[in-house]
């Protein structure tokens, strides 16, 4: 099935189409006419959008094992209905990957938007609504995904069909590549698209996942733009000692020797480096903060100084997740040791997650962490682990000012570049050259501490401003792709 055009399925497809999007298409089909001359008839992309968003979210995509074929399935009958030019490529099967086209005059290099099918895992029986549901509530939509990243699915497949119904002249191709296996199984998505079929997702600018526009209180503080993420490693501790009997302590017990790595890996400040994204994120930030938060980011962006090291004992204790982005990080997560009370094992293990910064070099870190737990009975090597490459994109190109311009006009706040402390399937594209940037809908800030945010045991979206980014990211990707 790798390479296959999507016609072998094709009737299987529009069996598996849900009536309701049937039904939907149809009503806009039929006023194709007045929406070419007039622009979209907004409330009724809303409606649309609803319809398509709530029928991907009711399809299981748990990664694993994944099953993103119905969604696939769906994608593809809704985008070859329109007479969209479709493509599906999988490594296996049950996984595939979707590409879909709308042709330009060739004068710009493609603009390609991402997003991905699957999910993470649920446990049903923690969530008050089924995940599965999509259920309305209260100016929510609750269920898996919804967040993370049907929402971004949701808006590309959009786009692409409101290009397509507008008439719309483009100067570049723009690309939707709907993937597969971004929560855990990259092999089968964004490496298989990159390593085998580039040509049909290369592009000048990537528009996905990774941003979103920050609530506080309800109200928007910011919204920010994804530019860089950092690199994902694993590290493994080991020590060796003589094994012995728990009634006579031992100073070379393994477990005591790794405790102490341990500690010292814990508590080691790696150095503080700077990026166009970093600075401009914190400067931004003191923008939009009040006097006492804007005085700790201005701060930062004085290394050397008193007020530098205070800020930033200040953000490791209570804004961890902004301290992280200023260096590469290790959190211990797994210790491995011993096997019954009255034994000192001879061997134990810790695994530590390491985030590097894109600027990072790995071996040197490496060593330097080598140099901090100084202790020859315990060693220090690279773990095995899905290894991304890591690179930042540019603050000045045309489409990150594109995307400042829109996203200042929709929501009437500041832009701000971020780097993820995590990682996205964009590292892959900017590691081949393509200039990417992760935006999102507006979420608060609150919820995913309360357990509503991406991955959470009641994951939502707020459905008004699904709807608003569906047009913020149609008026880009015009802006972007339209012959000027």
């Amino acid at each position: 099935m790798t390479g296959l055009i999507w016609r072998k399925r094709q009737v299987s497809v529009f069996k598996r189409l849900t009536m309701a999007a049937s039904a939907v298409l149809m009503g806009v089909v039929a006023s194709q006419g007045f929406a070419q001359e007039q622009g979209p008839d907004w409330s009724q992309v809303d409606e649309e959008v609803l319809e398509h968003f709530r029928t991907m979210v009711r399809m299981d995509t748990t990664d694993p094992p994944g099953r993103e074929i119905e969604l696939t399935e769906y994608l593809v009958s809704v985008l070859q209905n329109e007479g969209i030019e479709v493509n599906v490529f999988a490594l296996e099967a049950e996984r595939p990957n979707v590409v879909a086209r709308l042709r330009g005059n060739g004068s710009k290099r493609p603009l390609l938007l991402m997003a991905h099918q699957d999910t993470v895992n649920v446990d049903p029986d923690k969530w008050v609504f089924p995940p599965f549901s999509a259920e309305r509530d209260g100016g929510w939509i609750y269920g898996r995904g919804t967040v993370d990243d049907k929402d971004n699915v949701a808006a590309a497949l959009m786009t692409m069909l409101l290009l397509k119904r507008q008439n719309v002249e483009l100067d570049r191709d723009v690309i939707f590549l709907a993937e597969s296996g971004e929560e855990g199984a990259t092999r089968i998505g964004i490496e298989y698209m990159v390593n085998e079929h580039f040509a049909s997702i290369d592009a000048e600018h990537c528009i996905a996942e990774g941003g979103s526009v920050v609530r506080q209180g309800g109200r928007v503080h910011y919204a920010g733009v994804q530019t860089g993420e950092k690199l994902p490693r694993a590290i493994e501790l080991s020590s060796t000692g003589v094994a012995g009997h728990g009634s006579v302590p031992l100073q070379s017990n393994a477990i005591v020797a790794l405790s102490r790595a341990i500690t010292a890996a814990a508590d080691w400040q790696p150095p503080v480096r700077f990026s166009d994204t970093i600075s401009t994120y914190f400067s931004r930030l003191a923008a939009v903060s009040e006097p006492e938060a804007a005085a700790r980011y201005r701060a930062l962006l004085s290394p050397g100084t008193a007020g530098f090291d205070s800020a930033l004992a200040y953000l490791k204790a209570n804004e961890p997740r902004n301290a992280a982005v200023l260096f590469s990080t290790i959190s211990p997560t797994i210790v491995d040791g011993g096997y019954r009370v009255n034994v000192i094992p001879s061997d134990a293990t810790a695994t530590l997650d390491v985030r590097l910064l894109p600027q990072e070099e790995p071996e040197a870190f490496l060593a330097a962490l080598r140099d901090v737990v100084n202790d020859a009975s315990v060693s220090v090597n690279w773990a095995a682990r899905d290894v991304r490459p890591g690179a930042s994109s540019r603050l000045d190109t045309e489409a990150f000012r594109v995307i400042e311009e829109v996203m200042q006009a929709h929501y009437d706040t500041t832009v701000i570049p971020t780097m993820s402390t995590g990682a996205t399937d964009m590292a892959y594209l900017r590691a081949r050259g393509i200039q990417c940037y992760g935006i999102g809908p507006a979420i608060d800030a609150e919820d995913g501490p309360l357990g509503f945010g991406a991955h959470s045991d009641q994951e939502r979206i707020i459905e008004s401003e699904l709807y608003r980014f569906v047009r913020a990211h149609y008026e880009i990707v015009e802006r972007l792709a339209a012959t000027q």
